[in-house]
């Protein structure tokens, strides 16, 4: 069993009348998966040709799936550039992999930066650094927040898998699913939430107060 629970820290909104089956509605709500430029995903050491391409095509349902799965080549180390197709403001990096030792452990991540190699990536100082937790049931995703404040405006993504769980037993690294949460920002820099949501029951949304004179528009930074 997984022992994740999701907690919904929007101003305290229920949704008790939702039947979230396996949680797959709140957990996709705000997947950058569309907006992935798919196409230009480069992986440096993976050991298969377009491997990393692979696991971020991935859907949000094959996201446990065993294959594809990446795996590093001549030693533990990863880099992944992921481009978007325009601006967006980036929540949380979604990761899953196999609960073993040859599962990544630190994660540095390069806001928009087309031109690293391991070299600089392992000099410069990362935008983000993130450890991540070792997996122990291989149930679900990890979820894995970002400081919202250096995200803005990004249009790719640099991923450095700088070591795994092995302590150096292990020179082979292995993910299985990359996504990432977040906004696109329309060209008016209104920010669009791609809300996937079947029935939206009108009475489940409540009202906010102070709005009805806006006409029910929030403006940015809101």
């Amino acid at each position: 069993m997984s022992d994740h629970h999701h907690h919904h820290g929007d101003g305290g909104h229920c949704h008790g009348e939702h039947d979230h089956s396996n949680d797959i509605t709140p957990a996709i709500q705000s997947l950058l998966y569309s907006q992935i430029d798919f196409g230009a995903i480069t992986t440096l050491n993976e050991a298969t040709e377009k491997g990393g391409a692979a696991i971020v095509q991935k859907t949000w349902a094959e996201r446990l799936n065993d294959k594809p799965e990446l795996e590093s080549d001549a030693d533990e180390q990863l880099l992944m550039y992921i481009p978007f197709t325009g601006q967006v403001k980036v929540h949380s990096l979604l990761l899953y992999t196999a609960p073993t030792p040859s599962a990544p452990k630190t994660v540095k991540l390069f806001k928009n930066r087309d031109d690293l190699d391991f070299s600089t990536a392992s000099e410069l100082s990362p935008t983000q650094t993130i450890e991540v937790p070792r997996p122990v049931t291989g149930a679900d995703v990890f979820e894995l927040p970002l400081n919202r404040a250096h995200w803005n405006a990004t249009t790719s993504i640099t991923l450095f898998f700088e070591d795994n769980w092995s302590d150096g037993e292990d020179d082979v690294t292995r993910v299985g699913y990359v996504g990432f949460k977040g906004q696109f920002t329309a060209l008016n820099r209104e920010p669009v939430s791609f809300l996937y949501e079947a029935a939206a029951n009108p009475s489940d949304h409540v009202a906010i107060p102070g709005l009805s004179d806006l006409g029910g528009h929030v403006m940015p930074g809101q």
